[in-house]
């Protein structure tokens, strides 16, 4: 990666747990300003497409402060966070059932889960595939993933919108309210992730089966579905 915003492969998993750390404290309310609550509609659309019973056990991939947590709960599922930044789950406003462990190697047994969420962290991961392999290790038979990322719309009017948005306003706000290289490092992060095709294709290498994308808000966010064979 050229990008100065980025950080090398070697030092990247380092950068991305005390970069959290840092903006820990004061995260939700820049993401609440960023988003306008957008948001917290996707992270519903993807509940509802994780398609598992009430009273599922659910495992929160990257929980940060764990908005899919309180939603899931809602919903009426249990639900286990895990993220590898102390500093999120210290913000969490949650008192219980989070756990510090890293997405390449989780700390829970196999087939523990009926289903899995994550709300855009695949492209602070270091290594995708052993990502979703771990998903799959700790996923009972049939156990159903929900994914959300940030996307990039087709349409080049939207596109070129959506660019202005996210590389310069979005800096702009972390920096008066937050930490300006962070917010320099999220919208670049965005090179990190595969396309489409690729990110099934390593869903499929993984064990999963029934794997869908949808574009969501013209492509401005994205949401990855599967399920455990």
């Amino acid at each position: 990666m050229s990008d100065p915003s980025l950080p090398t492969e070697e030092t990247k998993e380092l950068f991305v747990k005390q970069m959290f750390d840092n903006i820990s404290g004061n995260y939700d309310t820049v993401n609440r300003i960023m988003t306008f609550r957008i948001d917290q509609l996707w992270r519903r659309q993807a509940l509802r497409q994780l398609r598992v019973p009430q009273g599922s056990l659910i495992l929160d991939l990257a929980c940060g402060t764990g908005d899919f947590i309180k939603l899931a709960r809602a919903r009426g599922y249990r639900c286990i966070g895990t993220d590898f930044s102390m500093g999120m789950l210290l913000h969490s406003k949650l008192s219980t059932n989070l756990i510090c462990s890293d997405g390449l190697n989780l700390a829970f047994a196999d087939n523990s889960f009926d289903g899995a969420t994550c709300g855009f962290a695949l492209r602070n991961f270091r290594e995708l595939p052993a990502v979703f392999a771990e998903l799959n290790r700790v996923l009972k038979p049939g156990g159903r993933i929900s994914l959300l990322e940030v996307g990039s719309p087709n349409s080049p009017i939207l596109r070129f919108g959506h660019q202005i948005y996210f590389n310069k306003v979005v800096p702009l706000i972390g920096s008066i309210l937050s930490d300006a290289r962070a917010y320099r490092y999220l919208p670049a992060s965005v090179k990190y992730l595969p396309s489409p095709q690729t990110m099934k294709q390593m869903l499929a290498n993984a064990g999963f089966t029934e794997i869908d994308h949808t574009q969501l808000l013209t492509g401005a966010a994205q949401l990855i579905t599967a399920t455990k064979a």
